[in-house]
């Protein structure tokens, strides 16, 4: 248990690292187009800054691997919303972002729903699940991407109206959480399939289930839409919103997948599912819109 919260912190560090990395990169590189995921790649690579934070990403989907393997899904996600701080501090020492009084009221209770859930597993002894069946998985999973892309593409259309408040964000941190949080079932799959002590041995009979091509999907798929969703906005809102919506819906998703149950004493349950509503409570309220952020340079003009 102990190897696992550290790997968790580990994880975080990195991820939060990565991200920090990838959006310093970003800054000075021509606007990239999800509708051309080809050339955005292209883009990516030519840049020594970005491919460091992607393989700080790299090293915190190792450490993850190691998480899932010792922890319960909903324990692992609590631990994983902690990196939101490291999060914070990166981004406001090397982006210079400012948070808003509003968002980071918002972030500290988020905190105060991850100290909830975490509160929820005190002396639980829970079980760590290895699988779930496929049916089930992709029943909760092929949606949840379908909407991950369809609301990613609305938040596109809104952003092309020539009449329109600069975004923070928000819908395009959610979407990709969406993406994400199918990422992190599949990531707990593969991590439940795979012996480490014989990772050949075990790999044929990972490549029989969803999970490798379901986190192949996921990975290409969030890479893409995060890398252009960050260099349009701050770091400091998509990522934290993205993680959010990514635990929840891993927390929710997982413990129908794989069968992990809630906690049968009522104070734990009521921990544990408060701190998920309180965090979705948060993420509904927060700002679409960047109150300080310029006009868009196509809003000036007269208004048709």
């Amino acid at each position: 248990m102990v190897w696992g919260v550290v790997a968790a912190l580990v994880a975080n560090l990195l991820y939060s690292t990565g991200f920090v990395l990838e959006k310093r990169a970003l800054a000075g590189m021509p606007p990239l187009s999800v509708a051309r995921p080809g050339r955005a790649l292209l883009l990516l690579a030519g840049r020594p800054l970005w491919i460091c934070g992607a393989t700080a990403l790299a090293l915190g989907f190792a450490a993850q691997l190691a998480v899932y393997r010792t922890l319960p899904l909903v324990a692992a996600q609590g631990l994983f919303l902690s990196g939101l701080v490291f999060l914070l501090v990166l981004s406001s020492a090397v982006l210079g972002e400012r948070a808003s009084g509003r968002e980071r009221r918002a972030l500290a209770v988020i905190g105060v729903a991850l100290a909830m859930v975490v509160t929820s597993l005190y002396g639980a002894g829970e079980d760590v699940s290895r699988s779930a069946p496929t049916g089930t998985l992709l029943a909760l999973c092929v949606p949840s991407v379908a909407a991950g892309l369809a609301l990613y593409a609305a938040a596109e259309r809104r952003a092309r109206r020539r009449h329109r408040q600069p975004t923070t964000g928000v819908s395009y941190a959610v979407a990709v959480g969406l993406i994400y949080g199918v990422s992190s079932l599949a990531i707990k799959g593969v991590s439940g399939r795979l012996d480490t002590s014989d990772l050949l041995g075990s790999a044929p009979a990972l490549l029989t289930t969803p999970h490798p091509y379901l986190l192949l999907l996921t990975g290409a798929t969030g890479l893409v839409l995060s890398q252009t969703a960050l260099q349009r906005c701050r770091a400091s809102l998509i990522v934290p919103v993205c993680s959010t919506v990514a635990c929840v819906f891993a927390v929710v998703s997982g413990t129908i997948a794989f069968d992990e149950p809630l906690p049968a004493d009522p104070a734990r349950l009521l921990l544990r599912l408060g701190g998920i509503a309180l965090a979705l409570t948060v993420l509904l309220t927060l700002p679409r819109h960047d109150a300080d952020a310029p006009a868009h340079p196509s809003s000036e003009g007269t208004r048709s």
